[in-house]
């Protein structure tokens, strides 16, 4: 299932992307978060508004859910508890503020939350991973009269040399507080190390599974929580889906065994929204670094399909620098001043050339 296609009218709970800016110290931050945590475990509220952080209303049509905005670093504040404070993990949060100290942003500095996301394609149902996004999404059962909706929590995922599987999968274990057996891969790495591992490590705050594991149908894989928070959003584990602990504790009792996990690597999304082509790009996995034009050729057969058949200009351009530099936050590929489509890859890559060039050549303001 591809993107969906344009929606012939607006769509009014697809938001757009819009910049808020709230100071807020951070102690109160972290009381807010701690509410959160209660929240989310508490029955939804029939407002949407009240949803935890997260959680958004599926588009009636289109496929982009949440907003870009900002908020104001206060003293003691690291990008990283910012970002997890708004569902948002460490590359995220890094690509979004480049320019922004990881450990000590400046207090008064706007920090951008690249909180708005092209749902993954395919079936709307259980659970998806997207590993170049390091991402989870969620869509659980809607009752009668419930508002549809998608959870999307952050996540780290396995090294170059412990790649994260891909495949669908289900859930065929659950447990609370789980006890870690390291395996003999793992314990000869540490070993080597110079850091021996235990053959168990009992449940508490030295595990690294956390205080829950969902095992997956791949063997040797489970979707878990964490002792070391600072590692989601990044790739840091042995293979294994990493969670924030109160994102694990929150998903947990709702994941019976049996559901379906579809675990994809799309490093580039395209979506609808109002009538608006959007794309969003990651970087390519490590092990699989592709040339330049092997990415824009990969992104020009993809946006061909989900233009196919409408009258609707591309920015080829726009796209270009999408891809060469990944941002991960939806942009659009709107033209204002129509052209005639090219007719050929080749013919799209000169125009590509051609508009990147005018750009450059034009004087800077100010």
């Amino acid at each position: 299932m591809g993107p969906s296609q344009p929606p012939t009218h607006g769509n009014h709970e697809n938001m757009t992307s819009m910049k808020h800016s709230f100071p807020l110290g951070h102690a109160a931050r972290f009381a807010t978060a701690l509410g959160i945590c209660v929240t989310m475990a508490a029955p939804l509220q029939a407002s949407t508004e009240e949803w935890p952080r997260g959680y958004y209303p599926l588009p009636e049509e289109g496929d982009l859910v949440g907003e870009v905005y900002t908020v104001v670093a206060e003293s003691g504040d690291t990008l990283i508890d910012i970002g997890h404070e708004h569902g948002i993990g460490y590359e995220e949060m890094v690509r979004a503020n480049p320019e922004v100290s990881i450990w000590a942003p400046f207090e008064g500095t706007e920090i951008v939350i690249p909180g708005r996301f092209i749902l993954p394609e395919g079936p709307r149902e259980g659970v998806v991973v997207n590993v170049a996004e390091m991402r989870l999404y969620f869509y659980p059962p809607a009752d009668e009269g419930e508002t549809p909706r998608v959870e999307t929590y952050p996540i780290a995922v396995g090294r170059m040399d412990w790649k994260t599987p891909l495949g669908t999968t289900r859930i065929t274990e659950k447990v609370k507080d789980p006890a870690w057996y390291p395996p003999a891969s793992i314990r000869r790495e540490h070993a080597e190390a110079g850091d021996p591992l235990p053959s168990v490590v009992p449940p508490g705050p030295d595990n690294p599974m956390g205080s829950r594991k969902m095992r997956l149908g791949i063997p040797g894989y489970l979707i878990h929580g964490t002792n070391r928070p600072e590692g989601v959003g990044m790739r840091v584990t042995h293979g294994c889906i990493r969670m924030l602990p109160e994102d694990i504790e929150a998903l947990f009792p709702r994941l019976p065994i049996g559901t379906q996990v579809k675990l994809i690597n799309e490093t580039l999304k395209l979506g609808w929204a109002d009538g608006t082509l959007h794309v969003q790009a990651y970087p390519y996995l490590d092990e699989e670094d592709g040339t330049t034009i092997q990415r824009i050729t990969e992104a020009l057969d993809q946006v061909d399909t989900a233009t196919d058949g409408l009258d609707y200009a591309v920015d080829y351009a726009r796209l270009r620098e999408v891809v060469e530099v990944p941002q991960g936050m939806p942009v659009a590929l709107e033209v204002t001043a129509p052209e005639p489509a090219p007719e050929t890859l080749w013919d799209r890559l000169e125009l590509i050339a051609a508009d990147t060039e005018s750009r450059e050549s034009q004087p800077e303001e100010g």
